[in-house]
C-alpha cells in the first residue's frame, strides 16, 4: 500500500508539473470572418508612436475592438530601404524582418497574439509589385525589370522612383516571393494578406501564390487585393478595392450626381463577383488620407458620417482608418510619424462603436436582400434577411430635406436602431443636414 501511495504521489506531482508548464490558451477564440461580415480596421504604425509603435497599438487593442473590428490590417512593418528613399512604408528592404522603428519581431508576434484573444484576425500589407533598391534580392539582377541598357527600373508610369520594380517573368523570384509570404503565416500567425498595387502584378502569380499559401495552411486565410481587376477574384482573392464607389459618393456630396448614381455602380462592381466575395468600401484610408480627411471632404463631421453609412451599410465590406474614428482634422502623412489624439471627439468614437455593433448584429445590414428607392438628394435603400427588415435614409446635401417612404414603410411604428427609441411614422420623413435614421421594421 505504502508503495502505491508513493506511485500515486509521483503521478500527481508529474501532472500538477505538466499543468503548471502548459501554454494558457487565450481569453477568447478568433474565428476568421467570411468576407461578407469583415469589419477591418487599418493600422497605421505611424500615428500611434513616434517609436515602438507595435506595443502602442497593443495597448489600443481594446478600443479597436469596441468598435466591431474584426480584422486588424496593419500597413507594412518591413524595414524601409535608405536608397533613394522618401521613407514610404511601401519600401521593402526585408520581406522578412520588421522595421525597427515600430518595435522587434518578437513584439509583433505578440500582437498579433493579443489580437487573436480579442477575437480579432490579422493581416499585414504585402508589397509584391517592387522592393527598396538596397534589398538583398538586388544580387539577382535578373529578377528585376530592365531596360534595353540592362538597368533596373522603377515601376513604369509612376512617379514611385524610391523602389525598384520586379520581373514576374522570372521564377525563382515567384517561388522567393512566395516563400516569405509562407513565412508570415506559419512563423508569425498571421491571417492573410492586404495585397498593395495588386493590378500591377500578373494575374498568373496571383494564382500561384494563393494557391500555394492556401494549400500549405491549416487555417483558412483572408486575401485582399488593392485593386478592381475582376481577375482577382478567379486567382483566389476574397475582397478587392471598390474605388469606383468612393468616386460615386464623392461626386454625389459634390453635388455632382443624384444619389442614385450609387446604386448603378453598386450593380457595376457586383455584376461578376462570385457569391460570397465582397468590395472593401471606404471613405477613407491611407493613400486618401494624405490628401484630404473624410471630415474636410465631405462637408464636416455629419457628412463624413453619412457618407460612412452609405459606404458600409449598403452592400457590407466595411473599412475604419486610424484616426477616423476620433475625426483627426488634418491630412496624414504616413511617410513619417504624424500624432494623433485618440481622447478626442469621444461623441464620434461612440457613434462609430454604435454603427458597426448594429452592423454585425444585424445580418440584413451586412448582406440582406438590397431595395432601392431612387432618389437625389436622399439615398433610400431597404435590406431584408432573416426576417429582418431594416430601412436606411441618408441625406446627401448640407439642407433640410423631406423624402416620401415607401408604401411599406408609411404610417408605421418602427424601431430607430442608432437611438433604441421607437420612430412613429407619416407619409413622409424630415431629415436635417446629412442626417440619417436606421429603422427597423
Amino acid at each position: 500500500m505504502q508503495i502505491k501511495n508513493i506511485l500515486f504521489s509521483i503521478g500527481l506531482f508529474s501532472l500538477l508539473c505538466a499543468c503548471a508548464h502548459k501554454p494558457h490558451a487565450p481569453a477568447t477564440t478568433y474565428t476568421l470572418p467570411a468576407p461578407e461580415d469583415v469589419v477591418m480596421y487599418q493600422v497605421n504604425p505611424r500615428v500611434f508612436a513616434p517609436n515602438a509603435s507595435f506595443n502602442a497599438v497593443g495597448s489600443y487593442l481594446d478600443s479597436i475592438r469596441h468598435m466591431g473590428v474584426n480584422v486588424v490590417w496593419f500597413m507594412p512593418i518591413n524595414e524601409v530601404g535608405k536608397e533613394k528613399s522618401v521613407n514610404s512604408p511601401y519600401c521593402v528592404k526585408d520581406y522578412k524582418g520588421v522595421n525597427p522603428e515600430f518595435g522587434t519581431m518578437q513584439e509583433f508576434k505578440q500582437l498579433v497574439g493579443q489580437c487573436h484573444e480579442k477575437g480579432m484576425s490579422v493581416i499585414m500589407d504585402w508589397v509584391a509589385n517592387h522592393t527598396s533598391w538596397d534589398n538583398a534580392w538586388m544580387a539577382h539582377k535578373d529578377w528585376y525589370t530592365q531596360d534595353e541598357a540592362g538597368n533596373v527600373v522603377f515601376p513604369a508610369g509612376t512617379g514611385w522612383k524610391d523602389v525598384a520594380d520586379l520581373n514576374f517573368d522570372n521564377p525563382d523570384m515567384r517561388l522567393a516571393m512566395i516563400d516569405a509570404m509562407t513565412f508570415w503565416v506559419d512563423s508569425v500567425g498571421i491571417d492573410g494578406f492586404r495585397c498593395d498595387a495588386a493590378d500591377f502584378v500578373p494575374y498568373d502569380f496571383w494564382k500561384q501564390a494563393l494557391d500555394s499559401l492556401r494549400s500549405r495552411s491549416e487555417r483558412p486565410l483572408l486575401m485582399l487585393a488593392e485593386g478592381k481587376r475582376k481577375d482577382h477574384f478567379a486567382a483566389g482573392f476574397d475582397m478587392d478595392y471598390a474605388w469606383n464607389f468612393l468616386e460615386g459618393i464623392r461626386r454625389v456630396f459634390l453635388k455632382d450626381s443624384c444619389a442614385t448614381t450609387l446604386i448603378d455602380i453598386d450593380r457595376a462592381e457586383y455584376d461578376s463577383i462570385p457569391a460570397g466575395k465582397r468590395k472593401l468600401r471606404f471613405t477613407t484610408n491611407h493613400d486618401e488620407s494624405v490628401k484630404m480627411t473624410p471630415i474636410r471632404e465631405f462637408g464636416g463631421e455629419r457628412g463624413s458620417m453619412a457618407a460612412f453609412v452609405i459606404s458600409s451599410y449598403l452592400h457590407g465590406g466595411a473599412l475604419i482608418y486610424s484616426s477616423q474614428e476620433v475625426g483627426h482634422p488634418e491630412r496624414i502623412d504616413f511617410f513619417h510619424y504624424c500624432p494623433v489624439d485618440w481622447s478626442a471627439n469621444s461623441a464620434l468614437r461612440r457613434e462609430y462603436e454604435t454603427l458597426m455593433k448594429l452592423y454585425n448584429e444585424y445580418p440584413a445590414i451586412r448582406k440582406g436582400e438590397l431595395r432601392t428607392y431612387p432618389g437625389c438628394d436622399v439615398f433610400t435603400f431597404e435590406k431584408e434577411a432573416d426576417g429582418q427588415r431594416i430601412l436606411v435614409v441618408i441625406n446627401v446635401r448640407d439642407s433640410n430635406q423631406v423624402v416620401t417612404l415607401p408604401e411599406a414603410w408609411k404610417n408605421h411604428v418602427c424601431a430607430n436602431l442608432f437611438t433604441g427609441g421607437s420612430e412613429p411614422l407619416t407619409e413622409s420623413l424630415p431629415l436635417a443636414p446629412y442626417e440619417y435614421k436606421i429603422l427597423k421594421y
